[in-house]
């Protein structure tokens, strides 16, 4: 349980309900006792709860090998049919892709370790999408744009690259994690991962992408993160990233 987590729900001055804390202990048990599958299983019956309970404590939740952050009250939803994504801001050619057309795109597969700032890690995570620098590309991205600009469809997530690091070769638009689509749950259909920085800069629920004369802070930077979150080298960590 992170320390911001905690914090956020204090301010807010919701109550923790005996109903979620006891399904939390049941999604860590069931973790242990038999397997991601039924864990997994767990969580997308508790994500609609914590919701109605309006306590914010999706944040709170271990999912797999992943613990889950949202910065609303729930976790949003959208079909892999209903999924839209814009690219738009000093570009060519703006363009709202479906689903199927990042499917139809070359498809890039990594597999790197999933590192959070809060501390903890999931190692070896395989990854499929498309790489960002090819969308950029797509769309011809003006060559003096400055920084990418990322929103979340959950209404009010942000977050932003440098052009430079939004065109490194392990950062994709994801559409698949550990075998098997992107789960609303952590993030998808479609949510970006940017492999050498801390989780916060892979924003879930992608539905925007801006070019854009400058960097722009994201949710986290405008609360003290830092903007270049490289593993390791960033907000006060010297974690050994491999």
């Amino acid at each position: 349980m992170s320390a911001e987590s905690l914090e956020e729900a204090e301010l807010s001055g919701t109550p923790v309900g005996r109903r979620v804390i006891l399904a939390m202990a049941g999604v860590g048990a069931a973790g242990i006792l038999f397997g991601g599958k039924v864990q997994d299983a767990l969580g997308r019956w508790l994500a609609p709860i914590t919701a109605r309970d309006g306590t914010g404590l999706t944040s709170l939740l271990p999912v797999g090998r992943f613990r889950i952050y949202s910065v609303t009250s729930s976790l949003p939803s959208r079909s892999t049919a209903d999924y839209r994504l814009q690219i738009d801001g000093l570009v060519d050619k703006p363009v709202t892709l479906t689903y199927g057309d990042l499917l139809a795109m070359p498809a890039t597969g990594i597999t790197r370790d999933f590192q959070c700032v809060t501390g903890w890690r999931v190692h070896s995570v395989p990854w499929v999408g498309v790489k960002l620098a090819d969308l950029l590309d797509h769309v011809g991205a003006h060559a003096d744009a400055k920084g990418v600009t990322f929103q979340s469809f959950d209404g009010l997530y942000t977050e932003s690259l440098s052009m430079s690091q939004a065109r490194l070769h392990d950062v994709i638009v994801a559409y698949r994690m550990e075998g098997k689509g992107v789960s609303r749950i952590h993030g998808g259909p479609v949510r970006l991962y940017v492999a050498p920085m801390y989780g916060y800069k892979s924003c879930k629920w992608l539905e925007r992408i801006t070019v854009e004369n400058e960097v722009r802070p994201g949710y986290w930077e405008l609360r003290g993160y830092d903007q270049d979150a490289w593993v390791g080298r960033s907000n006060g960590r010297d974690d050994d990233p491999t």
